[in-house]
């Protein structure tokens, strides 16, 4: 009985060895960019707080007004 799986299973391993190593990409093209999705992912979030970062840094000072109308 143990023959019976040990065979076929040594048959199969032996097999699976013999697969072809896959083709070397061509030197030239440049590999595709790969997780772009991901990637994106990740970079909405930090554009948009440089947009919002640079809309502060844009806009006129307006506390300074506001405390000094609360002063009077």
């Amino acid at each position: 009985m143990l023959i019976r799986l040990t065979l076929p299973l040594a048959a199969v391993l032996a097999l699976a060895g013999c697969n072809r190593p896959p083709a070397a990409p061509s030197p030239e093209k440049p590999p595709e960019p790969q997780a772009t999705a991901l990637r994106d992912a990740m970079q909405q979030p930090l554009d948009k707080a440089k947009a919002a970062r640079e809309t502060l840094e844009k806009a006129p000072d307006t506390r300074a007004a506001g405390d000094a109308e609360s002063e009077l």
